[in-house]
């Protein structure tokens, strides 16, 4: 029997189950709690997507397949500028609306967003959220999430294998060699900007029309995830201000200390030697 004849749109999208997860605490509950909950699951569905992309990409990359590798990152611009526009959605909450739930997050805190910190794992993150950002503050990887969860392992993995970069760097490498030594690195450890390297670089994206489209599109994703970094500190001081986040973080001091720290250094430093 083919139970493909049964599947539905609702079977099939399990949209009976997907709309019983908007759960609000609030007493009534406040109107505004369903968008705000909505809001953070869907960009819980497209941490999933970015992963997913992403991984696919790694391999795409590390393969040498230049024009999957643009149809990837095309892809993945696409959905950070969906995440970005999402903000403007939250944005019409007002503090007012806000604090009529806020209360009932408790603990609860976007930072304990272990897809978001895979994401950041898998893009070269290894250490604290930023260059500013305090040791004891709770900002760790992974040390917010339940030791031994699936959750936590995850981003443990993630932090032990390549990193997106350096996929990206065996695909430079099939193109023009680059330092041998760069393809052997210590992968659990955080990436540092590399002079020869660069010099590398220069030469690929001045003779190798290819590279120049990998590389311009490695900093549109780049510059993409800064676009949403600097919205949502932006979106969380319009809504509490300067207050202490929930969950323990520092709120808007924490996420402004996570910006303009980009996730490929070199393609960025290079726009300076050309």
């Amino acid at each position: 029997m083919d139970n493909n004849k049964h599947v539905t749109y609702i079977s099939y999208l399990k949209v009976d189950e997907l709309l019983e997860l908007q759960q609000p605490l609030s007493d009534g509950p406040e109107h505004d709690e369903l968008l705000f909950i909505t809001i953070h699951q869907v960009y819980e569905l497209w941490f999933k997507q970015i992963l997913h992309e992403v991984a696919a990409l790694q391999v795409s990359l590390e393969q040498g397949k230049t024009h999957r590798s643009m149809a990837l990152l095309g892809r993945i611009r696409t959905i950070i500028k969906t995440c970005v526009s999402q903000l403007d959605i939250l944005e019409t909450m007002t503090p007012l609306q806000f604090n009529s739930f806020r209360e009932r997050l408790t603990s609860a805190s976007g930072f304990q967003s272990a897809q978001f910190r895979e994401l950041e794992a898998v893009l070269g993150r290894r250490d604290q959220a930023g260059a500013t950002a305090d040791g004891k503050s709770g900002m760790g990887m992974a040390e917010h999430l339940i030791e031994g969860s699936p959750a936590r392992q995850r981003v443990e993995n993630a932090m032990g294998r390549k990193s997106l970069w350096d996929s990206a760097l065996h695909f430079f490498n099939s193109r023009k060699p680059i330092p041998a030594l760069l393809l052997t690195r210590d992968v659990t450890l955080a990436w540092e900007p590399h002079e020869e390297l660069q010099e590398v670089l220069i030469d690929l994206h001045r003779n190798d029309p290819e590279v120049s489209m990998i590389g311009e599109a490695l900093i549109d994703f780049d510059e993409g995830l800064q676009e949403w970094r600097y919205r949502h500190v932006k979106m969380v001081e319009r809504t509490i201000g300067r207050k202490m986040g929930s969950g323990g973080s520092s709120g808007a001091g924490y996420l402004a200390s996570t910006l303009f720290n980009p996730v490929f250094p070199d393609l960025w430093a290079i726009r300076s030697r050309f």
